[in-house]
């Protein structure tokens, strides 16, 4: 096990590929930023010229409340892949592809960067994000920011649990992170975010068993229902994906987020996996069905309203980008944003011992 500069203790394939924190335990608070990048040359070396300081920007907010578990992941969209590195790519990075079967619609929405931010703390999370957009802000065009919280014990805000099936410690790292089928980009994730608004009073009307056939879990206990009285377009049994008999994992961390005073209720769905096939198979079977038109009940009450994939990229790759220093400067005009707090030196702290990323620039090439 490594320690991540950009988050906590994460399993690692290699030394050629220390993973970012995906593999990270649930906190309380998250944000949830997807941005496009502006053309032109100058925004392409500024974001590169990020993304090798990302590790010294995280240590310095981490450094105020090291107890708060922060971490921060950094995904790049397809395009923007092109743009910032050209080749190689990841085998998989694409487009999200859209579905669309009778009213159900899995939308296709523009972003380029995504940064999901995490911590105990909601303070930390929003001054790591504000530290983010005072770096790259003449770079990027906001396109979604949401600010989600962990609701009660771990429910979402149609009531339910929501991600017991998690996998946890090397089922979590073997199901989110990439090893040798892309060595090149080993220690890599693939990630799927959609945004979903629900009819909460919609939902509401319904029985509590209505609800529970729905989901395929009983409300209050959390208990798989059996496969005698679970129907097969329930949530659960739709985004179970087995190949050769073996059930293909991903890693959630969906958070509810709303504004009670605009009826607004809603979840962030993000899912880790090492091939985005699994979700987009998981997402094919809840939108057409399976069979076609047994579709997933819980999005008659649900709308997803964004969706991206992309790719998270190694911590080791992130440190390892060459700056090109006279582009960075004709466009960077101002000093990073200064919170009110006194800033902390951007140093390791003590426990991650001999492991400084840093240390490896000049060793790998990004492309």
């Amino acid at each position: 096990m490594t320690v991540n500069p950009t988050g906590g203790p994460q399993l690692s394939s290699d030394a050629r590929g220390i993973a970012q924190a995906v593999v990270a335990p649930l906190t309380r608070a998250a944000i949830f930023l997807v941005v496009s990048l502006k053309p032109g040359p100058g925004a392409r070396a500024l974001i590169r010229s990020f993304c090798a300081d990302l590790s010294s920007i995280f240590r310095a907010v981490e450094f105020r409340d090291i107890e708060s578990a922060l971490s921060c992941i950094m995904g790049i969209g397809s395009g923007a892949w092109d743009q910032l590195f050209g080749p190689p790519r990841p085998a998989e990075l694409h487009r999200f592809r859209e579905i669309r079967s009778g009213a159900r619609h899995a939308v296709s929405t523009a972003g380029d960067l995504l940064f999901h931010i995490r911590a105990k703390r909601m303070d930390l999370c929003f001054e790591m994000a504000a530290q983010i957009m005072a770096r790259i802000g003449e770079a990027v065009t906001p396109v979604d920011e949401v600010h989600g919280f962990r609701y009660f014990d771990d429910r979402d805000l149609l009531g339910f649990v929501d991600g017991t099936e998690n996998p946890r410690g090397e089922e979590a790292a073997q199901a989110a992170l990439i090893g040798d089928e892309d060595a090149a980009f080993a220690g890599g994730s693939y990630v799927i975010v959609q945004k979903y608004l629900h009819d909460r009073a919609g939902w509401d009307a319904l029985s509590t068993e209505t609800q529970e056939r729905i989901i395929g879990r009983t409300k209050l206990a959390d208990i798989e229902l059996d496969d005698s009285v679970k129907p097969t377009s329930a949530h659960n049994a739709l985004t179970t994906i087995v190949e050769n008999g073996q059930e293909m994992k991903i890693l959630r961390d969906n958070m509810p987020f709303g504004r009670a005073g605009s009826g607004e209720f809603g979840t962030y769905f993000i899912g880790y996996s090492r091939s985005p096939r699994t979700i987009e198979q998981m997402l094919e079977n809840m939108f057409i069905g399976k069979p076609p038109g047994n579709y997933d009940r819980l999005l008659d009450f649900s709308r997803a309203v964004t969706g991206n994939l992309f790719f998270v990229p190694s911590a080791t790759f992130l440190e390892n980008i060459q700056v090109d220093a006279p582009a960075v400067k004709s466009l960077v005009s101002q000093p990073p944003l200064q919170s009110n707090a006194e800033a902390a030196p951007a140093v390791p702290r003590e426990s991650e011992g001999s492991l400084r990323i840093g240390s490896l620039k000049g060793e790998v090439e990004d492309e």
